[in-house]
């Protein structure tokens, strides 16, 4: 039997499609040297219908490679994390970047390549309309927030007034967590980061 809630995720499942399909034919976006240097577009991934996103800064070579957010050491890491806290990635979260093609060897995209995704990052989470969104690392929490730093608010959830590509603005919860990767080169912060996905509980 089809539910409501199968319904919901349908008609945002179109909507996304709807966006990824947007972004390949946008000529501009195309034309940067992160798109004309990837293998492929590496959109979101999980369940439509999530009260969490996480946002990473862009996709690495394990990404570009699957066409799929965070699949490489980090993603696992990541994965780890929200099982942990009783989350399934697929069920549970919806995963994705704001930049969306690799830059050329891992470089951090530049300030106008990320103009040029954000559009579609805020299109995005308009579909889904998520309880929470958790950059993932100083470069992804830049976007939403300003005078940031990661090791000092990390793990805090913050209300703020965040102003849409088009214009608009609206509220948003946002909490910032280490990226998964920094506990890679790091291991002391991997007890950190778990500590931070346990605090998701109390959000949801």
């Amino acid at each position: 039997m089809t539910t409501a809630t199968d319904n919901l995720e349908g008609r945002k499942a179109d909507l996304l499609e709807q966006l990824r399909r947007a972004i390949v034919e946008d000529r501009q976006v195309m034309d940067s040297e992160p798109a004309k240097t990837a293998t492929q577009l590496v959109f979101g991934d999980g369940n439509p219908a999530a009260k969490i996103v996480f946002v990473g800064e862009a996709p690495g070579a394990s990404e570009d490679k699957a066409g799929r957010p965070f699949v490489g050491q980090a993603g696992q890491l990541l994965e780890e994390c929200l099982r942990e806290v009783g989350l399934s990635r697929q069920e549970d979260v919806w995963i994705t970047n704001l930049v969306k093609h690799r830059p050329p060897a891992n470089r951090d995209p530049s300030e106008e390549e990320k103009r040029l995704y954000a559009g579609y990052l805020d299109q995005e989470l308009a579909v889904i309309q998520p309880t929470v969104v958790i950059p993932l690392g100083r470069h992804a929490a830049s976007h939403f927030l300003s005078d940031f730093s990661i090791s000092r608010q990390h793990g805090q959830a913050r209300r703020v007034s965040y102003e849409f590509a088009d214009g608009r603005t609206e509220d948003l919860l946002i909490m910032p967590f280490y990226h998964p990767a920094a506990a890679l080169y790091n291991p002391q912060l991997l007890a950190t980061i778990k500590e931070d996905f346990k605090k998701l509980q109390s959000i949801l």
